[in-house]
């Protein structure tokens, strides 16, 4: 548990409990490098402070899982960092180019299953019974994939030598960059958008480690440099070679140049090898998907965890069912597998370019590679990703204008559902209640305080919202103590556990208000449970002690977290056990600090300091639980968001029809929150933008 500070002039005060702050970043780093768009830019927002929600706080890098590296003021860096942060159309631009990224990966998602060698009506079962499966996860047959991969590979690396020895072993000659400028110097335009057709031929890798955040870095590399690369050449140049002898085969070269006595075995593995591929996109495509709605860019949808060993194994059936639908409906429309073929290959190059420019800021802000360096590696990547993308254009009425037209749905959905998302926190920002009129209320806050706890659910992390004011304005009671929760999601991998509420009291204590923050980080789940709830108090029981402990301690009214201070949290935190929300008697106090401790001097000030701040925190604690016993009420604001008169037309489209339609059919925040509908009270509001 650690606190917050607060934007008003209140005394409430802050501690910092279990900030892990020796622990390395370097494992962060390494988690992000792996990542995939989403991860990338949650990469760059650590460096930069390119965020466009406003939620980012000084302590949330005070996380140990935080990258807190610095840059010298005069470097290429910091400078490109600065140019960044200056306007806010630049955010925006970056913003668009990772949902460009993610939405064609989308795309590539829906694409990768279609493609298959059987007839439409096998295909189509085959992709019904593997959606159909989603559910039950990979955690039991995962174990699998490893293998049959690995097997494909060493299969088709097989037969690409046995077909190079038998056939014409000079093929290896087109390994010379020559040989590339006379093809395509001899057939001109022809010969250059032939390369459109052949994206296919570096695709496999694509499809293979499409969610690149489930394998850690060095088996990435390895597998890549070792298995893939070298693999994929010999099958390749092994066609090649069949195909000088066999020009009449050219249309399914793959299987015909099989030899006889392997081809079922092979064929056999070639199908799990499609399945297993389609699996790793569509994981992916559910991995994507959860880090949009973390950042804000994509409608709430429910996620499944489907292992409790691998946190990165979700299931998302919304989405499920409708890459099902997609995928049944791409292979079912396209009757040439070559033009699913032009659509995959289109969509992939378009990740590719997304992926090589949001690199640059990595390798510059995250990696500090010097800009030469950063140079050279764009420049050659350019070089390739360019090639093919000026070939696959005049393949987009061939087929590449499918994953166009999917990329352009989920585009506008993002889109439009991160505007409102943005309106929404600025209105908030913008109507946040004045300490000066919550203290000029007294402490019964002008109403009735009945028995009870209020959970005020809102997205600020600091002050007050505004639907609280409309609620004690409109209501002729409010509960004996506010809690203000806010869920915040945060650009790390992880927030550990003993690092993810941040506890601050509001106003006198005689107000009995709090302010409670839990952060998690884009791979975390927010537990669906009474855990949440249970912690949630258990972290606000123990602020409410260490507050009264460290009032004995000092005389000043803000109190820092010098060397005492952390003795006084480590002995607090080693004696959690003793602790007991149900009876915070006097016996249960004293367990905070031993006498025995090396902390008996601090405990003698806490427990010597004054017979009242002792008796205040048990009457505190006291009347806390009493009030958790009386009922706990999750109240939830409902803020519904309208165009202005005489906006233009597509705002209006975009606010009060898709918005509106999208906040219709998402999640309930009730739902998210598991909030009993007996214990729910929503308040509505409306606001224009």
């Amino acid at each position: 548990m650690t606190t917050i500070d607060e934007e008003t002039s209140d005394r409430g005060s802050m501690w910092d409990l279990d900030q892990k702050l020796d622990q390395s970043m370097d494992e962060e780093a390494g988690k992000l490098r792996s990542g995939f768009r989403e991860k990338v830019k949650m990469a760059i927002i650590m460096h930069a402070n390119i965020n466009t929600i406003p939620n980012r706080h000084r302590t949330d890098e005070d996380l140990t899982t935080y990258s807190r590296s610095r840059v010298h003021e005069s470097s290429f860096a910091a400078k490109t960092k600065q140019w960044l942060e200056k306007y806010s159309s630049r955010k925006n631009t970056l913003l668009l180019l990772v949902l460009v990224g993610t939405c064609m990966v989308i795309g590539d998602g829906i694409l990768t299953p279609a493609i298959s060698d059987v007839v439409v009506v096998v295909a189509v079962v085959i992709l019904v019974g593997l959606f159909s499966l989603q559910h039950y996860g990979t955690d039991k047959v995962g174990w699998l994939f490893a293998p049959i991969v690995l097997l494909w590979f060493l299969m088709i690396g097989g037969i690409g030598i046995y077909n190079i020895c038998k056939h014409d072993s000079s093929v290896l000659k087109a390994f010379s960059p020559v040989y590339v400028y006379r093809y395509l110097k001899k057939g001109g335009k022809d010969h250059w958008t032939s390369l459109g057709g052949i994206m296919l031929s570096i695709t496999g890798t694509e499809a293979l480690f499409a969610d690149l955040g489930h394998y850690p870095v060095l088996a990435v590399q390895i597998a890549f440099t070792v298995v893939v690369f070298p693999c994929l050449l010999l099958a390749y140049s092994g066609q090649a070679a069949y195909l000088v002898n066999h020009q009449g085969h050219v249309a399914d070269a793959f299987y015909r140049s099989i030899p006889d006595t392997i081809y079922w075995p092979v064929f056999v593995v070639a199908t799990f090898a499609a399945i297993v591929a389609s699996q790793a996109t569509i994981s992916a495509t559910f991995s994507i998907i959860k880090q949009a709605d973390v950042l804000g860019c994509f409608p709430r949808v429910k996620v499944v965890h489907t292992s409790k060993n691998f946190l990165g194994q979700i299931y998302i059936p919304d989405i499920n069912w409708i890459l099902m639908v997609l995928c049944i409906a791409v292979t079912a429309g396209f009757r040439n597998q070559s033009q699913i073929g032009n659509a995959y290959g289109t969509a992939v190059v378009i990740v590719m370019l997304v992926t090589t420019f949001l690199m640059v800021l990595i390798t510059l802000l995250v990696w500090k590679w010097h800009w030469i360096l950063v140079l050279i590696f764009t420049s050659l990547s350019l070089l390739v990703e360019l090639t093919y993308f000026s070939a696959v254009l005049f393949k987009i009425d061939q087929g590449g204008w499918v994953p166009l037209a999917i990329a352009a749905v989920f585009l506008i959905v993002m889109v439009v559902w991160h505007y409102g998302t943005v309106k929404r926190y600025e209105f908030e920002m913008h109507s946040k209640v004045s300490m000066a009129w919550i203290l000029g209320l007294g402490p019964s806050l002008g109403l009735v305080r009945v028995p009870g706890i209020g959970l005020v659910y809102t997205e600020l992390a600091s002050g007050v919202p505004s639907i609280f004011s409309h609620f004690i304005t409109n209501l002729p009671a409010i509960h004996s103590v506010v809690i203000f929760v806010c869920v915040k999601y945060l650009p790390v991998y992880t927030v550990p556990e003993d690092e993810r509420f941040l506890v601050k009291r509001i106003g006198p204590k005689d107000f009995h208000m709090f302010r409670c923050v839990a952060r998690y980080g884009y791979k975390d789940l927010h537990k669906k449970d009474d855990d949440f709830e249970k912690k949630l108090f258990h972290n606000l029981f123990m602020f409410v002690r260490l507050e009264s402990m460290m009032e004995g301690c000092t005389d000043s009214e803000e109190y820092s977290l010098g060397q005492q201070t952390a003795q006084s949290r480590d002995v607090l935190l080693d004696n959690r056990n003793a602790f007991s929300e149900d009876n915070p008697t006097l016996d249960s106090v004293d367990s905070i600090v031993p006498a025995n401790t090396p902390l008996g001097h601090a405990s003698f000030l806490y427990r010597h300091s004054g017979q009242t701040s002792g008796q205040a925190e048990i009457d505190e604690l006291e009347f806390l639980n009493t009030c958790k016993e009386a009922g706990v009420v999750h109240i939830l604001g409902n803020t519904v968001v309208r165009a202005r008169t005489g906006s233009k037309l597509y705002k209006r489209l975009a606010v009060d029809y898709v918005y509106a339609f999208l906040r219709k059919i998402c999640r309930e925040h009730s739902v998210i929150f598991n909030v009993p509908h007996e214990s729910l009270l929503n308040v509505g509001q409306v606001f224009y933008v």
